[in-house]
């Protein structure tokens, strides 16, 4: 009886804290959703529609969704190899790699831009060789890759890092070569977490704004549209336009969320 008791009361405290633990998170999950909330429950959907049909709206969204894209597809071409040689490889050279595949991670977004001035801008290094990216769709992409690449890279090197060598070996005793290896064996076993590298790497870049802004003010992508928008006209005139990049944003959830569901992951 006393050893029951004496359990009761050491639980409860435990059970105490769970309930604020809960409550903790709850409020933080609240914090996240009642804006989204209030937007669709403010603005009409009729309203938020003519808006979001609007021209330039239109016009930002398709700037936005082609430098993302090929922005994405650069990071692949180049950032797979990377990925994988900083999974396999050991010594200083693959920390020291990491430590600039990170780095764009915590400059803020305008100090990227500005730092990519002086390589592509006007007076950088690149315009000695007659190349200039300000005010171009390629300005657009260099700095979505900047800030966006480093988020596949990442990603697919922790994809790697969960593949078992002893299988790649394996596939080398059998008379694999190295590209078949990697075909068959490494990238479909790290494939989840490639892909989920490719949808983080998409929507970073779709939402870049700091270095997008330094380096390529037109065309105008989304988040620079709505920075445009509010500055000029207010949040009334803001707000439609973040109506489709919260659009991409869901959109990139659902397909992160589903690739945690898939059956080969």
């Amino acid at each position: 009886m006393s050893r029951t008791l004496r359990r009761s009361r050491l639980a409860t405290p435990e059970l105490d804290l769970r309930h604020v633990v809960t409550l903790f998170g709850a409020v933080l999950l609240l914090y996240f959703l009642v804006p989204v909330a209030v937007l669709f429950v403010t603005y009409s959907p009729t309203a938020l529609a003519s808006a979001v049909t609007a021209g330039y709206v239109v016009e930002a969204a398709a700037t936005s969704l082609a430098g993302a894209s090929v922005s994405t597809a650069v990071a692949f071409v180049f950032g797979l190899p990377l990925a994988y040689w900083l999974s396999r490889a050991s010594g200083p050279a693959p920390t020291a790699a990491l430590g600039v595949v990170v780095f764009p991670l915590v400059l803020p977004p305008v100090v990227s831009g500005m730092l990519l001035l002086t390589v592509v801008g006007p007076d950088g290094l690149a315009a000695v060789a007659g190349l200039e990216l300000t005010r171009s769709l390629g300005g657009v992409v260099a700095a979505q890759t900047f800030v966006a690449a480093p988020f596949f890279v990442v990603t697919a090197k922790a994809a790697f890092d969960s593949v078992d060598t002893e299988l790649e070996e394996a596939a080398r005793t059998l008379g694999r070569d190295w590209p078949a290896t990697m075909r068959d064996v490494t990238v479909p076993l790290a494939k989840p977490g490639i892909v989920a590298g490719l949808v983080l790497t998409f929507a970073r870049a779709m939402g870049e704004f700091g270095a997008t802004m330094m380096l390529a003010y037109y065309p105008r992508t989304l988040p620079v549209q709505i920075w445009t928008s509010f500055i000029s006209e207010g949040l009334d005139a803001a707000l439609p336009v973040a109506v489709v990049l919260l659009s991409v944003a869901v959109g990139t959830l659902l397909v992160v969320h589903a690739l945690w569901t898939l059956p080969w992951r």
